[in-house]
């Protein structure tokens, strides 16, 4: 270590970004045993730094007493810049709009360390739909939010993304297979597509695209299929491109992170 670094150690806070750090990286709850043995210290002086983090709300208690995982309070702070701001408050309406057409719920997300994030949602107004919490995030190679927002980028960047993703993936798919997917999600402009977890929920994706062809977002719509009135996809999916082209135009100042 050099003695610039050591100069500005800060043991405290290094101890309390580790134990953040690592419960993101594992994406599953770990009791204060498990993040001692994790990070090569004692459980007494990790105890105090998550004390510290529960009443700070940075985390929060899983279902067994002794397990820890990450809040959305991080995510929350993330939103308060002003480029997330700008984003939410241009699509929010348009988004919302939509919605209340279809009667089905929406979400906004946005690409973020080979995730693909949630950052709004809106319900759509009718009396039953299915909808994600915000915050809510899963591999770009495991959501079709993510195939799409992968889709549309240029080509460093889409093999960037993908790379992310698929570390973050126990079992990731072939890429070859992966490729051919998201050039099938550039020709048809989106994706119609059977949910991967939830029976009866088919999710309708957009991209958001910026006027230098990078996908800053998309609309993915969780559309929960009725006998009494089976959704026309191909329609919603058409409804649905004219919404975020419509966002885009709007954006004309926004500038994505890298």
């Amino acid at each position: 270590m050099t003695d610039e670094k050591l100069s500005y150690s800060a043991p405290a806070l290094e101890k309390g970004l580790d134990i953040l750090e690592l419960l993101a990286r594992e994406e599953r709850p770990l009791s204060t045993r498990q993040i001692a043995d994790a990070l090569g210290r004692s459980k007494n002086e990790i105890f105090r730094m998550v004390h510290v983090l529960l009443v700070r709300g940075y985390l929060q208690r899983g279902e067994a007493n002794d397990e820890l995982l990450l809040s959305n309070k991080l995510f929350g702070l993330g939103m308060q810049t002003t480029r997330a701001r700008d984003l939410v408050s241009v699509a929010a309406p348009i988004v919302e709009r939509f919605a209340e057409e279809v009667r089905q719920a929406a979400h906004l997300v946005v690409p973020h360390r080979g995730e693909a994030v949630i950052i709004a949602a809106v319900s759509g107004g009718a009396d039953m739909n299915f909808s994600l919490k915000l915050g809510y995030r899963r591999p770009l190679a495991d959501a079709h939010s993510g195939l799409v927002l992968m889709a549309f980028q240029p080509e460093a960047q889409r093999a960037r993304m993908m790379a992310d993703s698929l570390l973050l993936m126990r079992e990731p798919p072939d890429p070859t297979a992966l490729a051919a997917e998201l050039d099938e999600a550039l020709a048809r402009g989106g994706v119609v597509h059977e949910s991967r977890d939830i029976i009866g929920v088919t999710d309708v994706v957009c991209p958001i695209v910026l006027a230098d062809g990078r996908a800053v977002a998309c609309v993915t719509v969780a559309v929960v299929s009725r006998r009494s009135a089976p959704p026309n996809f191909n329609v919603m999916l058409e409804r649905l491109k004219k919404a975020c082209i419509e966002i885009a135009s709007e954006l004309v100042d926004y500038a994505p992170g890298p």
